[in-house]
């Protein structure tokens, strides 16, 4: 399983969001966490899984609300500018990359 950090640029500004760890590698019924730091606060994180040659599917929006259809061995966590992607016992299925996203409200576009 592979995660990599993301940078969202704005015109008013830059926020950056790191990843860690950068690349892992799981075992089947493992529990797995992936932190997302932003360098500013944001109000909410949102979390998408791409397996190879797919788009990205939703995971965890606003934070903590599950995405329909998925699986709840998946959970996320956090405020300002820590936030946790959880897989509470790692499947085959679940090897992808993984990305985080955040929404704010004094910033018009995420």
């Amino acid at each position: 399983m592979s995660c990599f950090s993301i940078v969202v640029t704005r015109n008013n500004g830059e926020i950056v969001l790191t990843q860690s760890p950068t690349t892992m590698a799981a075992s089947l019924g493992e529990k797995v966490t992936i932190t997302c730091s932003a360098s500013s606060s944001v109000n909410y994180m949102h979390w998408y899984q791409q397996k190879s040659g797919t788009s990205p599917k939703l995971l965890i929006y606003y934070t903590s609300s599950l995405a329909s259809g998925v699986p709840d061995r998946f959970s996320g966590s956090g405020s300002g500018t820590t936030y946790l992607l959880r897989i509470s016992t790692m499947e085959t299925e679940d090897a992808a990359t993984y990305y985080c996203q955040y929404w704010s409200s004094s910033q018009s576009t995420q």
